[in-house]
């Protein structure tokens, strides 16, 4: 990620930048941050997920998404990209866009050499914020890790798994993710 930090802008100033400009960037209270790109195996991870996601979602009031829609932060004034998410029921727009939603349940990150101190640290810190939001997910490339924090009443509850033989569940939506399908097609 890089920001650009010669000036501050508007919302509305980065909205028309965002619309006409060739790379994805988001926006974090004034300054718009350049997404940079990513790996063969960061684009396998997150279309696996979206993908199962998807078709096990199918017929449930769930519906899970890919990284071309915006989470919109309102405490922190930021609009990000999740690798994934998926919404409970209708999806609430942020200023009536339907570029920017509110009401995320399940967040996916995958993890990037650049960006895991970042999703594990302040991202995860703005999305803690979202009162819709009861899982969040961390998924390592470099070998099959994943990390699990799931929403409870007294605060956030951590788990994890190792291993192509094992899977989680995933309370919020009720479904169990095998490994194998989230690293399918990945060598390591």
């Amino acid at each position: 990620m890089i920001a650009t930090t010669e000036r501050r802008y508007s919302l509305e100033e980065y909205r028309a930048i965002a619309e006409t400009s060739t790379e994805k960037c988001e926006y974090h209270d004034g300054e718009i941050i350049t997404m940079t790109g990513g790996t063969a195996t960061h684009s396998r991870i997150s279309r696996n997920i979206v993908n199962f996601l998807d078709n096990n979602l199918e017929g449930t009031n769930f519906e899970a998404f890919n990284n071309d829609l915006r989470i919109w932060i309102p405490k922190y004034r930021c609009g990000v990209y999740p690798d994934a998410m998926v919404v409970d029921g209708q999806l609430q727009f942020h200023d009536g866009r339907e570029d920017e939603i509110l009401n995320p349940l399940l967040i996916v990150e995958v993890l990037s050499p650049s960006t895991q101190k970042y999703d594990r640290t302040d991202k995860f810190e703005m999305y803690r914020s979202i009162p819709s939001l009861g899982e969040y997910i961390l998924i390592r490339q470099e070998r099959p890790f994943v990390e699990l924090y799931r929403k409870q009443s007294n605060g956030w509850l951590f788990s994890d798994c190792a291993g192509l033989e094992n899977s989680i569940l995933l309370d919020s939506i009720n479904v169990e993710l095998a490994m194998t399908k989230i690293y399918r097609n990945v060598i390591f």
